[in-house]
């Protein structure tokens, strides 16, 4: 099943009333990734006044945040929710915050947080995960241009193509179009040409 992550690690930094609010998002493969990440920003950033976090991870499903010593709910939360609108997993977000003193109230840090947390989101940006096929494929020089055009039209990525005795493709393509390709390619090719299926994973796909 298709998910949406972190593309990136990335900061970004926003001012609220004198408060410094410095945002930290990137992927996590695993809740031990995520802690790490917290703890790195935790050595980074000694004096800051809080280190906020939340995350999400996919399998086994699983979220955790922390107020880290602001008001309960002010600041996890909101920064898990942002996560959580925007329907990503595998991925954390630290939010450090140096007090300004200026006090910002309950909605106020609410605000903040989740202001932080978008604008992290936004510098890592996001990605779609999806299952892939990874495919080679020798086709005989005329049959090129249809090849490349079938490959477009069911949404393939080209990660190498060789030039030999005939033209060998190497390329990947989503599992939930693997059929209809294959399918296509047999007719277009009166079976003549054939794949071979060498990998499946998760690959990156702009959103």
């Amino acid at each position: 099943m298709d998910y949406y992550t972190l593309k990136t690690a990335a900061d970004a930094e926003t001012v609220v009333n004198k408060s410094r609010f410095i945002s930290h998002a990137a992927p996590a493969e695993s809740a031990e990734a995520a802690n790490a990440f917290v703890q790195e920003m935790r050595r980074r950033y000694p004096d800051a006044t809080h280190n906020v976090f939340a995350f999400q991870i996919r399998q086994p499903e699983y979220s955790r945040y922390s107020d880290d010593g602001e008001p309960s709910g002010t600041s996890g939360m909101p920064v898990l929710q942002v996560l959580k609108g925007r329907e990503l997993t595998n991925s954390i977000i630290v939010v450090t915050r140096y007090f300004g003193g200026v006090l910002l109230g309950t909605g106020g840090l609410v605000r903040a947080y989740t202001q932080a947390a978008v604008l992290g989101v936004e510098a890592a940006g996001i990605v779609c995960m999806r299952r892939c096929s990874a495919m080679a494929c020798p086709c005989p020089y005329p049959f090129y241009e249809r090849m490349t055009r079938l490959l477009e039209k069911h949404g393939c990525v080209t990660e190498d193509t060789s030039f030999e005795a005939s033209v060998v493709l190497r390329f990947r393509i989503p599992c939930e179009n693997e059929a209809a390709f294959l399918k296509e390619l047999t007719e277009l090719s009166n079976g003549t040409v054939s794949v071979q299926k060498t990998d499946e994973k998760f690959d990156q796909f702009d959103v």
